[in-house]
């Protein structure tokens, strides 16, 4: 009990002496408060990808590509191939009696950015009659849909955000053609409201083309997918991967997202370690300008075990503020917004960045590792310090 006491005087003692030493405090405060900032931001794009990406897929939708390709731009599946995978088993029928089904042709175009002089990629779709049929989440808020057999696109709302010349009416220059932009649409903010849809015949007359790089279909159930997979796997004639939507684009955002939260530790390790020596550097000075008022102690019977901890709570004190203003700062800039990046599809992505409680709390938890890392060799040393030096200030 006597031991509590002591921690609980010393320690308080040290707080309250906190503001008379703000510079050296601040140091800490904001050197942690940069680290958690970009650590969680990246995060944070990191969690928006892969929800994004993953709330995109249906349990009744599948995607075909051809064997080995694992994204649509380096997939080729031949117009024969395409009309046995619509014959086979498991595809749910539309009210004309067809398969539910896009035989979807995808071209990968440059488009000028927004922001600066910079251009980047863009998908330019081409779908089939039922293409719109297959994804009801596409919903057309401008303009009209795209003509049969004539060059005109229909821009996604995220797209339209992200590049210039994209608004109704305009005509842009894609792969040394003239389109028209007929209308504009929203599928909830997945990624295909970042790309251009438009006929896939057209598509592939305007590249010269006459192969289909994806067929997406509606299953009768989800149940069905086993089925249409073993359908297509079991012909030889084929040679074909089929997945179902929500594991194609979980696919697709694992490697980027791996990448992303290497990125993230990566720079937030580098940056811990500057923050480490900043914390090491303001603890030692705040130790150092105590060395008698903390051997006066130790001389009246205070033990060593006060000491460290008070130096401990103090380093704790400032690294929760730094952790919890790093982590407001993120909130405040990048919560609700999207960042533009090239996806491992080698298409531009619009990320949504969700700055949630968990992701401040992990900064906060970084943080006070921080800080107690950078608080450790002053609290021994203060408590090791020899008493007769430390009592003349030496």
């Amino acid at each position: 009990m006597r031991v509590l006491k002591q921690i609980g005087a010393v320690t308080m003692m040290n707080l309250k002496s906190v503001p008379l030493r703000l510079g050296a405090s601040s140091v800490i405060v904001i050197g942690i408060a940069g680290v958690v900032g970009v650590l969680v931001s990246i995060l944070a794009m990191v969690g928006g990808l892969s929800q994004m990406l993953t709330s995109t897929g249906r349990a009744d939708r599948a995607i075909v590509v051809s064997a080995g390709a694992g994204f649509e731009t380096l997939s080729n599946i031949t117009r024969e191939a395409t009309q046995t995978i619509l014959d086979a088993p498991g595809i749910k029928l539309g009210i004309d009696g067809k398969p539910l089904a896009s035989r979807d042709a995808l071209a990968i175009v440059r488009l000028p950015l927004k922001r600066g002089r910079d251009s980047g990629n863009a998908s330019l779709r081409g779908v089939s009659g039922a293409g719109l049929a297959v994804r009801p989440e596409i919903r057309l808020v401008e303009g009209r849909l795209f003509g049969s057999g004539v060059r005109e696109v229909i821009v996604g709302r995220t797209l339209q955000r992200q590049f210039r010349d994209l608004e109704l009416g305009k005509r842009i220059i894609l792969r040394g053609a003239e389109w028209t932009v007929v209308g504009v649409f929203e599928s909830h903010a997945d990624p295909h409201e970042a790309e251009m849809l438009t006929g896939a015949e057209t598509l592939q007359s305007a590249l010269a083309r006459n192969t289909f790089q994806s067929i997406t279909v509606v299953l009768d159930s989800a149940d069905s997918f086993a089925l249409f997979k073993g359908a297509l796997t079991g012909n030889p004639a084929l040679s074909v991967d089929v997945m179902r939507e929500a594991d194609y684009y979980l696919q697709q955002s694992q490697a980027f997202s791996r990448l992303l939260s290497i990125v993230a530790y990566l720079i937030g390790g580098i940056m811990a370690v500057g923050a480490v020596f900043g914390a090491l550097n303001a603890m030692y000075s705040a130790v150092s300008t105590r060395t008698v008022e903390i051997a006066t102690l130790r001389v009246l019977g205070f033990g060593a075990s006060a000491v460290i901890v008070s130096v401990f709570a103090e380093a704790l004190l400032l690294a929760i503020l730094g952790g919890v203003a790093g982590g407001c700062v993120a909130w405040l800039l990048f919560n609700g917004h999207a960042v533009s990046t090239n996806g491992g599809g080698l298409t531009q992505l619009s990320v949504p960045l969700a700055v949630d409680s968990s992701l401040i709390s992990f900064g906060v938890l970084w943080a006070c590792i921080i800080g107690m890392v950078g608080a450790a060799f002053p609290a021994i040393r203060a408590a090791r310090a020899p008493l007769a030096a430390a009592l003349r200030g030496t």
